[in-house]
């Protein structure tokens, strides 16, 4: 049976833990690292040594940052009094791009997941709570994913945020701009007529 030379072959591999990324993209991937001068693969993986190095998360809200606390707590013309809560840092990119929200985040790390042993004490709500209960804060938003896992974090913080007497809310769910109802499931359905609003 055929193998690649080993220093391929663990490029492959550790190309192949990546997530989304399968046997055969991990393979073109390698090759395609091959193929680059030396010094694009090692631009490369100084660009990568450099995130690990530099790259840690917020002190404050746990978004991924440079400098702690990172830019969006330290910036003056946000909005304190209203916190989005999201599962990943990811999330506050596509919150950005809508240039809607002008508050403050909370990134959670995750979503409870009893199936993956993932429970409240191993997100970030204990911080969210600190903050909401020494702070000014008025409103809460929950952008957890329209997932099983989301909708049962978003419950569980609507529980344990009430009795601090702040306003919780919860993003709407509903149909993409652009698409069709014909091919939109019942729960997508269901969720758009409960997030209508008037025009």
């Amino acid at each position: 049976m055929f193998t690649y030379a080993p220093p391929l072959a663990r490029l492959i591999e550790e190309l192949g833990k990546l997530p989304t990324i399968g046997p055969r993209t991990a393979q073109r991937l390698a090759f395609h690292m091959l193929g680059m001068s030396p010094e694009d693969a090692q631009a490369l993986a100084e660009a990568i040594l450099e995130c690990k190095r530099r790259i840690r998360h917020c002190s404050v809200c746990g978004n991924i940052t440079e400098l702690d606390p990172c830019a969006l707590c330290t910036n003056d013309q946000r909005d304190r009094s209203v916190i989005c809560v999201v599962e990943d840092p990811r999330d506050i990119a596509a919150m950005e791009r809508t240039r809607e929200f002008k508050g403050v985040y909370h990134v959670l790390n995750g979503a409870i997941s009893p199936l993956d042993g993932v429970g409240p004490d191993d997100l970030r709500i204990g911080e969210l709570l600190h903050r909401v209960s020494t702070g000014d804060v008025r409103e809460v938003i929950i952008a957890t994913n329209p997932r099983v896992e989301g909708e049962a974090t978003a419950l569980y913080l609507a529980k344990v945020l009430k009795p601090l007497g702040v306003r919780v809310t919860r993003i709407a769910h509903g149909l993409p701009v652009g698409g069709d109802l014909e091919y939109a499931d019942e729960v997508t359905l269901a969720r758009a007529l409960e997030g209508r609003r008037e025009l």
